[in-house]
């Protein structure tokens, strides 16, 4: 398992708590502290390979950060998607997994790296599965309810415009991955970008609640050279 990481996330908050912007917020710090995250992270959910692309983190959507030269947000599809692309030919993946058009919650990064990730697919003779990362709306309803029960309160898409609009349309959800076996290890990896994560509605939830929301994993297939049809179990294998 190969994970690319687009930034450096030199926007995040530092390991004290200070909000980018702040006069004693240190770049340079930040992004220290949360390489050694990612590393945390990988780690534990043992991927074999973790490659960095070292574009600068372009902050949340309407930052003016969003408009620096050097920023993911303003890097050229086309450059970073032949980066990316390289990546793809040395690794010949069958699957690869990235954010949807709205990177799942607006962010500019995420919605960067669909775009490049789509790009780099156009540029190389590999044919991947590819998948949408996502949680069905239906799922993510259930999930606030049962979230809402243990005294944690979670995003709602329909209060106003602020929130993000979370979640996929059922019909759109071409795969439903049971990992119920691997949810203390997702909770692991989750914790160790403890700079990021400290105040995550995800990580309030007492962890035998966690278990119960976090059982199922969503996808929305949108490249499948095996000709897949129906929800899908398994993102690797193909279901008979």
């Amino acid at each position: 398992m190969v994970l690319v990481t687009c930034t450096n996330g030199e926007l995040g908050d530092s390991p004290d708590g200070v909000v980018p912007g702040h006069d004693d917020h240190d770049t340079e710090a930040v992004v220290a502290h949360r390489l050694r995250e990612l590393a945390d992270s990988v780690a534990v959910l043992g991927i074999d390979r973790s490659i960095l692309l070292g574009y600068h983190d372009s902050g949340m959507m309407g930052w003016e950060q969003n408009d620096a030269p050097d920023s993911f947000w303003q890097a050229p599809v086309a450059d970073a998607g032949a980066r990316l692309a390289a990546i793809i030919d040395e690794e010949r993946p069958d699957v690869v997994v990235t954010y949807d058009e709205f990177g799942f919650y607006g962010h500019p990064d995420h919605i960067k790296a669909n775009q490049i990730t789509l790009a780099a697919l156009e540029m190389t003779d590999v044919t991947p599965k590819l998948y949408y990362a996502t949680i069905a709306k239906e799922a993510f309803g259930r999930l606030r309810e049962t979230m809402a029960a243990a005294g944690v309160e979670a995003p709602d898409p329909d209060e106003g415009e602020d929130q993000p609009d979370i979640g996929t349309p059922d019909a759109e959800v071409g795969a439903v991955i049971e990992v119920g076996d691997f949810v203390d290890q997702k909770r692991l990896a989750l914790e160790a970008h403890r700079s990021q994560t400290a105040e995550s509605f995800f990580l309030k939830l007492p962890i035998e609640v966690f278990r119960q929301v976090f059982t199922q994993e969503w996808y929305v297939r949108v490249q499948d050279p095996t000709g897949q049809v129906g929800i899908e179990s398994d993102l690797v294998t193909r279901s008979s």
